[in-house]
Formats: C-alpha cells, sequence, structure tokens
C-alpha cells in the first residue's frame, strides 16, 4: 500500500475512533437510560472527558510516533486536535446553554470568576480557540515558524485540562489521577528527547580528533 492510501485510511479510522464518544452517548441517551436522573450534568461531563481524551491523544502522537517509527500518525495530529477542540466547545456549549439556562451573563461570568475549576476550564478553551481557528495548510504557510510557537500552547492547555477534571471531580478521583499519569509521561518523554537531542553535537565534540575541529 502507497503512503497516500496508509494516510488516508489511517484518517478513516480516526474519524471513525472520534466520532464514537457521539455514538456512544446517543445510544446511552436513546436506547438505555436517557443519561440517568441527571442528564445534563451527565452529558456535561461526557464531553469533558471526551474533549480530554482526544488532547491527551493529540500528545500521544509524536512520542508513539518515535517509538514506532511510523512517519504517517503525523497526519493526523491535526485532526486528533480538531477533535479535541470541537468535545471542549460541546463541553462548554452544554454549560452554557443548558447548565447555565436560563441564560443570565453577570450568573455566567460570576461563575467564571468565582469558582476556580470554572475559571480554569473557559481559560483552557478560550486557549484553545487560535489553535483550531490555525489547524490548516493555509495557515501553517502563513505564519511559518510562529505557527509552532502558537501551537506550544497546546502544552499549557492539557494541564489546565487535567487540573479542570481534578476541581470538578469531587469524590472519585481515579479517573483524574489516571489522567494526570498520562499526561506526566507524555511531557516527560518530551523532556528526555528534547535533552538527548541537545547532548549529541556535543558528545559528537568531544568524541572528534582535535585536527578535525580546528580544520
Amino acid at each position: 500500500m502507497d503512503r497516500k492510501r496508509r494516510v488516508r485510511l489511517l484518517k478513516v479510522v480516526v474519524w471513525l475512533l472520534g466520532l464514537t464518544p457521539l455514538l456512544w452517548i446517543s445510544y446511552r441517551f436513546f436506547l438505555v437510560d436517557g443519561l440517568g436522573a441527571n442528564p445534563i450534568t451527565e452529558f456535561e461531563h461526557w464531553a469533558g472527558l471526551s474533549a480530554l481524551t482526544a488532547l491527551l491523544t493529540t500528545l500521544s502522537i509524536t512520542p508513539v510516533r518515535r517509538l514506532t517509527g511510523f512517519p504517517d500518525l503525523q497526519k493526523v495530529r491535526r485532526l486528533t486536535g480538531l477533535f479535541a477542540f470541537f468535545y471542549l466547545a460541546l463541553h462548554f456549549s452544554i454549560w452554557l446553554g443548558l447548565d447555565q439556562f436560563p441564560l443570565e451573563w453577570q450568573y455566567v461570568s460570576e461563575d467564571i470568576t468565582e469558582r476556580p475549576f470554572i475559571l480554569v476550564g473557559f481559560s483552557a478553551f478560550l486557549l484553545l480557540i487560535p489553535l483550531a481557528l490555525t489547524s490548516t495548510k493555509g495557515w501553517i504557510r502563513r505564519l511559518g515558524r510562529r505557527w509552532v510557537q502558537l501551537h506550544r500552547l497546546v502544552y499549557l492547555v492539557v494541564p489546565m485540562g487535567v487540573v479542570h477534571y481534578f476541581w470538578a471531580t469531587k469524590l472519585d478521583n481515579r479517573g483524574p489521577t489516571l489522567a494526570a499519569v498520562v499526561l506526566s509521561v507524555l511531557l516527560g518523554s518530551r523532556i528526555w528527547w528534547a535533552l538527548k537531542r541537545r547532548r549529541r553535537p556535543h558528545s559528537t565534540i568531544r568524541k572528534t580528533p582535535p585536527s578535525m575541529v580546528s580544520t
């Protein structure tokens, strides 16, 4: 199979996986339990967890690519990031349109400023908006190196999402703890690779004979 077909198939798989949470919540709502006694809260938590899962998946693509030597994975990183933004936007919309109904902007602003977990989550959502808007080939060409710098905001957004998850969870912290462990591994792997890359030129210089250095 040539690379174009391989990438196309990989994107189809990512689309199917990205839409799976929607299929699952629809199945629960229409055919199982209607999302239980508090469907709005359940719907809101589902969207937030789906967004955080997609964000962690986006961060995992580069480490997995390095470990497996499968470069085509990089072709779906932006797609997984867009799925993360979709679910985060849905999470925010449910909170704003259903949880805050009837909508009173004064109470909404008070909720954001006075409840730390909402402030952190809302800030993460705002930071993710420019990343989603610039996730096109056109914006990559326009921004050049600045695109890479801008999209490093994801390293701030994901930890904020984990903190939001911790603070929003009142009783069972197993989910947030697992998310924090996964995030630590993903960020730790990046730090390890960065340090390894920095040491490589120095080790080359030390091993080079003096005559070659002087030339």
